[in-house]
């Protein structure tokens, strides 16, 4: 062990040391950027082998086929980027968690570009190396939606707009309308981090430098001008940004609780960094006080642009009284090693470098070295959504369709999360219809229907699914009823059973 121990010791040095160097930084970092995905991705293949993709992934390539303009829950890009994914790379859940983790990995080179010009070389590797380790950047990363989306949109726009700040250059401050803009088509809650950027510069004492700068004004026109084909959009759709208003209706007294649990659970996502950072700061009340509010107005500026976007989902939530979601700020840890080691009074001796970076390194492969044993933990205990059978369920809709007609299946029904869950494994990408609210499928409609066809799958036991599934079979004379039992077998092991109902409904001849 104490050989292992050395070598490991060793190759973390020359790590360090490649890391440090700047003519081998950025080729070093990108490389083990690299690893990291190389290694969540198969974690996240491994460890929901027993599973198939979540539904909100499934949900994200329907609206990529469906509805690129825009969509009854989210503005487009998180479509947009699994879609030109999938045109590249096959359609298969390894895929999709390797997608997943090139999100992660652009987020964290954005936080490490960004920190080039506040931390020393080696507080920069320490910083991201602790910026790894928290579950925003793995395991959170995995499952893709509109959340998550945010981690490199987030990462792009702080880093463009930081910079742009900073230089007040014309490339800078494109760049940063681009970032806003494509942010803001990632998910409307975006806004916040601009909110929180546009608070930092006007708490800070150079604001009137950049104000008065082109940056600004290149900022804002290139910014509009990227979302005018979605504005334009939304006013021909104004239902588009309903469901922002109304997916999560609260009172004063569940806005404060969960606005404060938003900040609060943003704290405890980062716990693990804190908490090794103490060890190794070691901080004292000066400290502390240096790294809440700095002295020197470049890292004061950061910090009022890190803490804003935590803060304003408190008053958000109070305005709207709205119920805020700690997930929503999964992008908003793009300055926090900045934040926690740009002071001056923070050291970080080698040795403390050596462990931080021995820990990222480790935690992730012991992760991967585990998930044989989560899958089949998860597999054994079961999951919701029927997430175990989405790929069962396409295979037999598939199945019985082919027995009642010899027409391609066009047309896919069911209810929420089935939908969109089990259509990520239908063959041929048949449309989507949902049965019991079909305001969120508009792309398919009932002349649709009647053309082509549909095939409606229902868990048996699901009473609103079945209600909708029993108005269509009876005003369908030819339609044709079946009903399976679909159990998903993992290492040779039986999981939980479930009965599903099938309507085919032939197209007219």
């Amino acid at each position: 062990m104490k050989a292992i121990a050395a070598r490991f010791t060793r190759f973390l040095d020359r790590l360090i040391d490649a890391s440090c160097n700047p003519a081998q930084a950025g080729r070093t970092m990108l490389l083990l950027l690299a690893g990291y995905v190389a290694v969540w991705s198969l974690y996240g293949a491994i460890a929901k082998s027993s599973q198939d993709i979540h539904f909100d992934m499934g949900e994200a390539v329907v609206w990529w086929h469906e509805a690129r303009a825009g969509n009854p829950k989210h503005p487009p890009l998180s479509g947009w980027l699994p879609g030109l994914w999938f045109s590249l790379f096959p359609r298969a859940d390894w895929s999709y968690y390797l997608f997943t983790m090139v999100l992660a990995a652009v987020a964290l080179w954005a936080a490490w570009k960004l920190s080039e010009k506040y931390l020393t070389p080696e507080k920069r590797v320490a910083g991201l190396a602790l910026l790894t380790l928290v579950p925003f950047y793995n395991f959170h990363a995995l499952k893709y939606n509109a959340n998550t989306v945010l981690l490199p949109l987030w990462a792009l726009t702080t880093w463009a707009f930081v910079r742009s700040y900073e230089t007040r250059r014309v490339i800078p401050a494109a760049l940063a309308g681009l970032a806003a803009a494509a942010a803001m088509l990632g998910k409307y809650w975006s806004a916040v981090l601009l909110a929180g950027l546009a608070i930092a510069v006007l708490a800070d004492a150079r604001r009137m430098i950049y104000l008065r700068s082109s940056a600004p004004w290149i900022t804002a026109i290139v910014g509009f001008i990227a979302l005018v084909p979605h504005l334009l959009w939304l006013y021909e759709h104004p239902t588009g940004f309903t469901y922002v208003l109304e997916s999560h209706p609260g009172t004063i007294a569940s806005a404060l609780r969960t606005g404060l649990a938003y900040i609060g659970g943003a704290i405890a996502y980062a716990a693990v960094p804190l908490i090794i950072a103490a060890v190794v700061v070691r901080p004292t009340r000066r400290m502390l006080a240096d790294v809440a509010w700095p002295p020197q107005p470049e890292r004061r500026f950061v910090v009022v642009a890190f803490a804003a976007p935590l803060l304003l989902p408190l008053a958000a939530a109070l305005v709207t009284t709205s119920n805020a979601v700690s997930l929503w700020g999964i992008g908003g840890m793009t300055l926090l090693p900045i934040v926690l080691l740009s002071s001056p009074d923070v050291t970080v001796p080698r040795a403390a470098l050596r462990r931080i970076l021995g820990i990222a390194i480790v935690f992730p492969l012991i992760a991967l070295l585990a998930s044989p044993i989560i899958s089949a933990m998860i597999h054994r205990k079961g999951l919701d959504n029927h997430t175990a059978h989405y790929r069962l369920v396409a295979q037999a809709v598939e199945q019985e369709w082919r027995r009642v007609t010899a027409a391609p299946l066009r047309i896919v029904g069911s209810y929420n999360n089935l939908l969109f869950g089990s259509s990520f494994y239908f063959r041929d990408t048949p449309k989507t219809f949902e049965i019991v609210t079909p305001q969120v499928t508009p792309w398919t409609t009932e002349a649709d229907i009647a053309q082509s066809g549909i095939a409606i799958v229902c868990p048996a036991g699901d009473m609103q699914c079945m209600t909708a599934l029993d108005a269509r079979a009876a005003k369908s004379p030819g339609a044709r009823r079946s009903e399976v039992e679909l159990v998903r077998r993992h290492f040779g092991i039986v999981g939980h059973p479930a009965r599903y109902v099938i309507l085919i409904v032939p197209p007219r001849l």
